[in-house]
């Protein structure tokens, strides 16, 4: 992405979604792509006998296109002024940013905690974990959020920070492709285990290179806030892997160790009980007050991501 444009663009999208977070009433981009996912995949599935195969073909057809839309509507807006391009990338970048509606989902569950509401707690927490909510107590529900808050920091701002200053809002909207895919059929159920294996591995693929690079964003926080940066790399890195996903334990490791909980375990999805390892065992249950906590860190580190990342490209703009 042209530095020119990238010095105010993307720290813009940024600042604006702090302020207005996901745009309910707005048509969205993310909810398009959902869209899409669901009216093509039977198309898609009657393609191919073996399923596995069918739903590659979707997914990389799905990715390519997004990032295909929005490069050729870039350079459309280009040939009309410069700005009209660096509009057309601020908004579509703002629109692949989650900080605020993370840190709002967040709050809710905290001030049903709060109230003693249970219920409502649940219902709010489901709203961000793929999980079964209905068995969870409060510390299970504390537990759901901070692990969503930790993982959601990854695939809600550094990577959608990460893909667009590599590649502008194309590559970041491709990113939330990948994403929404993996959210919508990267299942491990009958109906998907085939069909969404590539979108699963994919996402796999996006995720390694912001997953491990949260961690130092997250030790970084951890230093500046709590004197605890080297602590927090060395047990994520160390526990990191004790995850059942490649990349989603690298955060939550750096959360469990910055806040002293212990994250993981077993959990219910599709109504069958899946035995993940504990992170960061040696520490207590997750409380209410965590959910805080969490949601502070991640605030500053996503900062901190926004400033790393823009330095960075401002050197390689000036050395090139």
């Amino acid at each position: 992405m042209d530095f020119s444009n990238t010095w105010y663009v993307i720290p813009a999208a940024f600042i604006l979604d702090l302020i207005f977070g996901d745009p309910k009433h707005l048509p969205h981009p993310v909810r398009w792509m959902g869209n899409a996912i669901s009216v093509l995949e039977p198309s898609f599935r009657r393609l191919f006998s073996r399923p596995v195969v069918s739903g590659a073909l979707f997914a990389l057809c799905l990715i390519f296109a997004s990032w295909a839309a929005v490069a050729i509507l870039v350079v459309l807006a280009a040939k009309i002024h410069p700005l009209a391009a660096g509009v057309v990338q601020l908004v579509l970048i703002f629109f692949c940013l989650s900080t605020r509606s993370l840190q709002q989902a967040a709050k809710n569950v905290l001030a049903a905690l709060r109230a003693k509401d249970l219920s409502a707690a649940r219902k709010n927490v489901a709203e961000i974990v793929g999980r079964d909510v209905a068995g969870l107590n409060e510390a299970g529900v504390a537990r759901a959020t901070v692990e969503s808050v930790g993982e959601n920091l990854v695939d809600g701002v550094i990577a959608p920070l990460f893909f667009a200053f590599i590649g502008g809002a194309p590559l970041a909207v491709a990113y939330k492709m990948v994403n929404t895919l993996d959210s919508m059929i990267g299942y491990r159920n009958k109906d998907y285990i085939e069909f969404g294996k590539a979108a699963a591995r994919i996402d796999d693929v996006f995720n390694y290179i912001p997953a491990r690079l949260s961690v130092f964003f997250i030790a970084l926080a951890a230093q500046i806030t709590r004197r605890k940066g080297m602590q927090t790399l060395a047990m994520a890195f160390e526990q990191g892997r004790n995850h059942i996903s490649p990349n989603s334990g690298y955060p939550e490791a750096a959360f469990a160790s910055v806040l002293e909980v212990r994250l993981g375990g077993p959990s219910v999805y599709g109504g069958a009980q899946v035995s993940k390892p504990f992170i960061g065992e040696q520490f207590g249950e997750v409380a209410a007050e965590d959910i805080k906590k969490a949601s502070d860190l991640m605030m500053i580190s996503a900062v901190l991501a926004l400033v790393v990342f823009w330095i960075i490209a401002a050197v390689f703009s000036t050395a090139g």
